[in-house]
């Protein structure tokens, strides 16, 4: 199929690596011309601009930080996209701007799906996301094959932006856990434990989690996982909190956990490591876990 693949970030590099795989003609855009030459070597083609990008696409996937740079690049390439192609949008948006941009797509004539992702850069990068879609039956049949050409779980959730509320609900679990985490690993090293033992034991318990498998290695090496910057993880959580207040829940548990990230991002800026917001829980208790371990 005729692809294009707009966001070369931690999802789209690997999005893009895994449609060449599968046989399909890529196009890419992306502001960092790096990422650009890195897809061009795999096979990709690069356009000049979105217009370009999009006109001869059969499917658009856009993989992009949020709401505002999502709607930023709709206004470029609704116009210029085939009528009766699809757009695939793989970020983590806010429902009412899904649900505008779809109503703009229906009146160009496109299809827009909502199928965010999670498996993070090594999911992407092996193919394996889970891919949580939004749309009815006979969208979902015609677009799941390429789908399953970057991840290895597509389910579809109901219909448009039910994947969308899925992906923010089962995303604020990774923040959340990371934070019990980092208290859980507090209380043993507060104990006598020794933090790398303390974080066996919890990798092997009942207590395990992603977060506890793959940021508590970060924690303890004191890199606090810097793949990932803090801004993208505050801006998920504002998402959870905004649709909690469209939906009508109440989350105080994860409203502390998100103005625990909101003032990690203040204070430390947009591109710091996402784990250092449990750092913070670290230097209020005194004990960095890092500099804890048994020599």
């Amino acid at each position: 199929m005729r692809l294009t693949v707009i966001g070369l970030g931690n999802i789209g590099s690997g999005v893009t690596a895994n449609l060449l795989r599968a046989g399909h003609d890529v196009t890419v855009v992306d502001l960092d011309p790096d990422k650009v030459s890195e897809a061009v070597d795999l096979g990709a083609i690069a356009a000049n601009d979105l217009a370009s990008a999009v006109a001869n696409a059969e499917i658009v996937f856009t993989s992009l930080p949020g709401p505002a740079q999502i709607s930023s690049v709709a206004g470029e390439i609704l116009p210029a996209m085939r009528a009766g192609s699809t757009w695939i949008e793989l970020s983590t948006n806010d429902l009412d701007t899904f649900h505008e941009l779809r109503q703009r797509s229906n009146d160009h004539d496109i299809t827009m799906i909502d199928a965010p992702v999670s498996g993070g850069p090594e999911g992407a990068a092996a193919g394996t996301l889970s891919i949580f879609v939004g749309a009815n039956q006979e969208d979902f049949g015609r677009v799941a094959p390429t789908l399953a050409d970057i991840g290895s779980r597509v389910t579809r959730l109901g219909e448009p932006g039910s994947g969308l509320i899925a992906k923010i609900a089962q995303v604020t679990l990774c923040y959340t856990q990371t934070v019990t985490l980092i208290e859980a690993m507090l209380l043993g090293a507060k104990g006598g434990v020794d933090p790398a033992a303390m974080l066996d034991v919890i990798t092997n318990s009942a207590g395990t989690s992603y977060s506890a498998e793959v940021y508590g290695p970060e924690i303890l090496a004191g890199t606090y996982d810097a793949s990932f910057p803090i801004s993208h993880a505050a801006k998920d959580l504002r998402l959870a909190m905004e649709l909690a207040t469209r939906l009508g829940a109440d989350l105080p548990f994860t409203a502390s956990v998100a103005e625990l990230y909101a003032e990690t991002e203040a204070a430390l800026g947009p591109d710091a490591a996402h784990c250092l917001a449990a750092q913070r829980i670290e230097k209020n208790n005194d004990l960095i876990l890092s500099e804890e371990l048994t020599p």
